[in-house]
This record gives C-alpha cells, structure tokens and sequence, in this order.
C-alpha cells in the first residue's frame, strides 16, 4: 500500500491479509490461492505489509477490550491515511470485526468476504471458470463458519460458487442458520478445553465424514485448522482433504 501511494495509486481493494494469512503455513496457501485469483482476474489490489496488525478479533472475544480498542484504533489509523474505501479478506473474524465493530471507532469501509468477492467476479465475468481440475466431480460437502453465516447471513455466495464447479455438494446435516461452531470461534482456538466428552472439532469433523464427502470445504483459517485436526484425529487424512474454496478455483483453473 505504502508503495502504492508513493506512486499516487489506488487500489480497487485492500486485501486485509490478517495473522493466519501471514504466519500459520496453511493458511497462507489460502492467501497465495486468492492473489492468484485476483492477479487472474486483473484485480488491481494492495495489501498493508508490516503496517497491518491483528484486528483485535480474538482479545475482544477473550475479553480484554483494552487490547482490542489499542489495535483497532492503530488499524483505523492506517486504513484512514491510505483513504482505504474497500476492503476484501479471506478471514471470517476479520470480515466481522472490520465490517461491525470498527464503525464505532471511527473506521467506515465497505468490507467483503473472498468468497462474496470471488462470486461477484465470476458473475461479472471478470474470472472464467475453465472446468475441470483436481476436484472434478468429487463429492464435497461444505462448512458454514460461525462470523460468515450465522454472524452476517452469508450463505449463497460460498455455495453458488461451489455450484458453478464441476463436484457433488452434500450438505452437513447442520448446516446454514442451523451450522455448528468448528470450536475455534471466540477465542477459543488459544485457550485450554473445558471439561467434556468431545471436542467440537471431532463432533462436527464426524458430521463432515457421515455425508460421505471427500473433500470438506470451508471458507476460515481457524475452520480449516479445527477440521483438518478433527480429519487426522479420525486417520482420515489420507482420504479425505479440507481446503478453502479459492484453493478449488486455483485448482480448476490451473493457476
């Protein structure tokens, strides 16, 4: 972005990277999927770099709201320099928390989930989907993150992708408004388990295997994570893959 204004340039996006992207090794194949993608659609995007920190997401969620407001007013300070108008991520928590919770603090910005954004571009032409590719008529069955469904009420744009590749989408028996959590969310993800019988991972990860599928998608760092320990809890890693939904158009466009 830096490196844009320098050049007296705007982005049409600002692609909001967030921590998984940059520092959890899986979840930066995501992040290298959804460049792809932009770069194949001739999307002219920037990214902050080392000037983007943590949206506050999970010290909110854990509850420490000093943290949360010093992060976000730091962000707010940046996206307000560069005159930051839209911005596209591929986390859940981060598309929440921009899009709900940085208003009150002054950051106003038309913020878009990758898989709202990629299904804008197929629908306006700008990414042709070539058809075949990796997961060419397997069956796939697919999980609703907590902060894009139940949270924000987005649930066509993720399955009208979905929809427009060549695969068999069977749907979870809780899916939609009536998903279960992966048991990450709320911070969950960095703190020890509470009592029970059953982790939520491995409970929703048997959901996920019930429908038979061989390829479980999902749209979140942290779900991705959850249901490929829930997989390899199961030893079923070898059969069956959890990956995002830009990773399924990378591959069915061969980028």
């Amino acid at each position: 972005m830096s490196e844009m204004a320098a050049q007296g340039k705007e982005p049409e996006v600002l692609y909001w990277v967030g921590c998984a992207g940059s520092f959890d090794a899986r979840a930066q194949k995501v992040a290298v999927a959804f460049a792809k993608i932009m770069n194949e659609a001739e999307i002219p995007f920037a990214i902050l770099g080392q000037e983007e920190s943590c949206t506050g997401d999970p010290a909110r969620r854990a509850g420490n709201e000093f943290v949360f407001q010093m992060m976000a007013l730091q962000n707010i300070e940046t996206l307000n320099m560069y005159n930051v108008k839209r911005i596209v991520t591929a986390c859940p928590h981060c598309f929440n928390t921009l899009k709900n919770e940085y208003p009150a603090l002054g950051g106003n910005y038309d913020v878009i989930h990758h898989t709202q954004f990629i299904n804008d571009l197929i629908k306006e032409g700008r990414l042709k989907l070539k058809g075949g590719g990796a997961f060419q008529g397997k069956r796939i069955t697919y999980h609703d993150s907590c902060y894009l469904g139940r949270v924000n009420g987005v649930y066509e744009a993720p399955r009208e992708i979905l929809a427009s590749l060549d695969n068999h989408l069977v749907e979870l028996k809780r899916s939609k408004t009536n998903g279960l959590c992966c048991g990450a969310g709320g911070s969950q993800m960095f703190k020890e388990d509470e009592p029970g019988d059953k982790r939520i991972n491995i409970e929703r990860t048997e959901e996920a295997l019930e429908t038979g599928a061989e390829v479980i998608v999902a749209n979140c760092p942290f779900c991705i994570t959850m249901m490929q320990d829930g997989v390899k809890a199961k030893d079923k890693q070898e059969e069956v893959m959890v990956v995002d939904i830009s990773e399924m158009i990378v591959s069915n466009n061969r980028l």
